[in-house]
């Protein structure tokens, strides 16, 4: 029987090759897509889920008073934090700290090895993230100072192949050195973690290593990622409201706690390990995978269904023949599910040539051999989904169809089973106009943030900082050699030392919260950031100075004033910016001068609000900012520029590697998520259309060959094309704009949200809404037009012939 059954179904595929490569084509497709973004909001959610541990670890973070208000502030912690959680809450077990180490350099054997994403760790991380150790004992690996545990890659990459566990190698970070003994190596961890890890130093190595002097153990140093681990069945509100009560030595500031899980998605404070995924842009890519799945679906049971009027002959007489209603609905059930099947193995093959390059362009690792349980039930659900959702509702309609009228030819489709494939056809409308006016908000708001002024010139500017291991004990001397020499080069307009730059992000400068201003009001609720320069550092970055006047370059002088931006005036209470020129502010116990105000500028980018800002003078930063001239130049002619001040960097500093960014492409890489999410958005978003489109060319076909002889008798009768065109588009129109209607509303709420993530946002103008009414108008008359045409444009003659 069931041979049978598929025999017949193979019959009838073959036999409507139009209407099942359609099908095939857009199952197929939709299938694809939807796979690759499960894989991908798979991965995404995944985060540091590979720890045993996970669901009772948390982060401990601080919140800041903005506004009168308790607000989630910097994702790292005071140091004392760990300890003293542990200590004085019986519900903590273990916590472990992470002084963030971004690029060190190792020395072994004469050769030097750069290597990213260190820290220094407490001993217990072995006790909270259970990584796998490959040598050496992990009870003791980070009990003593001065030692440290490479992950295999690392050890590869320094030792080669041979045993490094007890051998010692000559570290060097920021400009101070110190010797580490190899105490272990671990696996590599997996990458979908917000802590990346390539080695681990003892935390009590602070002590002995210079570059952390004056690093004590106090409530001052507010700089280490510190986790905790809780007991097991420990509720996160219970445990979060003892934190709260704990009585420590910090004044308008809040410690709080967030789950392990959530940081990668959820937190997007200052200070993070690293740039995190955002929940919004996952939750859209889900979304239209969604549709994507649906207008597969709906394609089906839309050609399916009207596809059937012509197999009513066929149902008849296996009625009349004795077939019972469940065998006929098993039949197309068949049919069903071998189409299903077929565009489920070719969607496979899509999703495996496709993946490399999806992966990138998203920066991921995702791969079929690592999804997990959720994710294997959900892609095994895709085909069993298709063959019900798509094929269960038209055979069912098919074969309860009376006999006697099938075979009397007095069987036509029916107002409600018409209404029923107007209905879907609306639906795939509607996803339509949602998902364009998705894309026309997304690609504003991109243009938007391009296009507004960030009050500074970024363009031919190049940041410089690198390890240097021969460093100098007067290296601030050696750098303002460095800079001399490079303000001689004739492409190079303008050089400063500076701490940090625009699009670096907060690693480089530091915050506070207690200042008194000029007119004696103390604020303890605010963040202030600050940041050192020298006196080119204004004229470079092009800032406009709003009221006084730049730092001179005179140390003695200039060590005592400060350049504020505009907001940090209007907070401290100035309504003419001229007015805090000369006065003084009092912060870390000392007296600064407001020498200059000047406009507000992005430095963080527009996802953020513009912060209060105090520049400091100094002239002893190892940060080099080359400001090129303007002049056109190749990329040839670029490339030789930096090798002369590579040559220049290495005449001053023989044993050191050499970094630099254009500040320009840093800055833009702020909204590097933001972009990519922007075109896999887009690219969805027409794969989405695509699809609706096939189904919608198959219906116009069907509907159009229907009508073939009434077209023609209208014809001999006189009709104009126009009036046939008219005829046959016009229910589409209508579909159209009953979809708009529908779509608007929930576009808008939608977009609403997203934009949300953003400080400086564009607004949802209603011409996005009616570009993609108009769009989906322009697409489903393009769809159908052909058809339309082709049955006007036709000799009456040959659809009456017959007649």
């Amino acid at each position: 029987m069931i041979k049978n059954y598929l025999k017949t179904a193979v019959r009838s595929l073959l036999k409507s090759k139009l209407f099942s490569i359609i099908n095939l084509s857009g199952l197929a497709i939709g299938m694809a897509s939807f796979i690759i973004i499960v894989l991908y909001v798979g991965y995404e959610r995944s985060y540091d889920k590979f720890y045993k541990n996970y669901k009772n670890i948390y982060r401990v973070y601080m919140d800041y008073i903005e506004k009168g208000e308790l607000v989630p502030g910097d994702a790292q912690a005071y140091n004392l934090a760990g300890p003293t959680m542990k200590e004085n809450i019986p519900e903590v077990v273990d916590f472990i700290r992470f002084f963030q180490l971004y690029k060190t350099s190792f020395e072994f054997n004469n050769k030097v090895y750069e290597i990213e994403n260190g820290h220094l760790a407490d001993p217990s991380f072995f006790h909270l993230f259970t990584p796998y150790m490959q040598k050496g004992n992990q009870v003791t690996a980070l009990n003593e100072p001065n030692t440290i545990v490479l992950t295999e890659s690392s050890a590869r990459k320094i030792f080669g192949q041979s045993d490094p566990v007890g051998k010692t190698i000559k570290a060097f970070y920021n400009g101070a050195n110190t010797t580490l003994r190899v105490t272990g190596v671990i696996k590599d961890i997996p990458k979908n973690t917000h802590l990346k890890i390539n080695f681990l130093v003892s935390y009590s190595t602070y002590k002995d290593w210079r570059v952390f002097n004056p690093q004590t153990l106090n409530w001052s140093n507010n700089n280490t990622f510190t986790y905790l681990l809780a007991k097991e069945g420990v509720a996160e509100n219970e445990l979060r409201q003892k934190i709260f009560e704990l009585d420590v030595p910090i004044k308008n500031e809040r410690q709080n706690i967030e789950p392990l899980a959530d940081i990668h998605l959820y937190s997007d404070k200052p200070y993070e390990a690293e740039t995190n995924g955002n929940a919004s842009s996952v939750r859209f890519l889900f979304a239209i995978s969604v549709f994507i799945i649906l207008l597969s679906w709906l394609n089906y049971i839309n050609l399916a269904s009207a596809k059937m009027m012509e197999r009513t002959k066929e149902v008849g007489i296996r009625k009349v023949a004795g077939a019972r209603k469940i065998q006929l609905v098993s039949q197309f059930v068949s049919e069903s599910f071998l189409l299903n099947f077929a565009a489920f193995f070719i969607s496979l093959g899509l999703t495996l040539l496709i993946l490399p390059f999806f992966n990138s362009f998203v920066g991921k690792e995702l791969s079929l051999r690592v999804i997990g349980i959720g994710q294997t039930l959900i892609l095994i659900g895709i085909p069993l989904a298709g063959i019900f959702l798509s094929g269960l509702y038209p055979s069912i309609v098919l074969s309860s169809f009376a006999p006697v009228k099938i075979l009397k030819g007095k069987l036509t489709g029916t107002p409600n089973k018409l209404s029923f494939r107007k209905g879907i056809v609306t639906v795939q409308f509607l996803a339509t106009i949602i998902l364009l006016t998705g894309t026309i908000t997304i690609l504003k708001q991109l243009k938007f943030m391009s296009d507004i002024p960030l009050g500074m010139n970024l363009n031919q500017t190049i940041s410089i900082k690198s390890t240097i291991i021969d460093k100098p004990e007067n290296s601030h001397n050696s750098f303002r050699v460095l800079k001399a020499e490079v303000e001689k080069l004739s492409f190079v307009e303008n050089v400063s030392l500076a701490q940090t730059y625009p699009g670096e992000g907060y690693d480089n400068m530091s915050t506070f919260s207690h200042i008194t201003f000029p007119d004696g009001t103390k604020d303890e609720h605010t963040n202030w950031f600050n940041f050192e320069v020298d006196e080119d550092y204004i004229p470079l970055m092009e800032f406009k100075i709003l009221a006084g006047y730049n730092f001179s370059g005179n140390e003695d002088i200039d060590k005592n004033r400060i350049i504020i931006n505009e907001h940090s005036a209007r907070l401290m209470g100035f309504t003419d910016l001229n007015e805090a020129v000369g006065k003084e502010v009092n912060f870390w116990g000392r007296s600064f001068q407001i020498a200059a105000v000047v406009k507000d500028y992005h430095h963080f980018g527009l996802k953020n609000e513009v912060k209060p800002f105090i520049i400091r003078y100094s002239p002893n930063e190892d940060g080099l900012i080359v400001k090129l001239k303007s002049n056109s130049a190749s990329i040839a002619e670029i490339d030789k520029k930096i090798e002369i001040l590579r040559k220049e960097w290495g005449k001053v500093f023989t044993q050191s590697t050499f970094h630099y960014n254009f500040i320009d492409k840093k800055f833009a890489s702020l909204y590097n998520e933001e972009k990519k999410f922007s075109e896999a958005f887009t690219i969805f978003t027409f794969l989405a259309i695509f699809i609706a489109t096939l189904g919608l060319f198959g219906l116009s076909y069907y509907r159009t060959n229907q009508r073939i002889k009434e077209i023609g008798i209208r014809k001999v009768n006189g009709a104009k094309i126009s009036e046939i065109l008219s005829m046959l588009n016009k229910d589409f129109v209508k579909w159209v704009a009953i979809a708009f209607v529908i779509a608007t509303p929930i576009a808008y709420y939608a977009m609403h949200k997203w934009l949300e993530n953003f400080a400086y946002k564009t607004t949802l103008s209603w011409w996005i809404f009616a570009l993609a009414g108009l769009l989906a108008l322009g697409i489903a008359l393009l769809t159908v037009s052909w058809q339309s045409w082709r049955a006007a444009t036709r000799n009456p003659v040959e659809a009456l012939r017959y007649e």
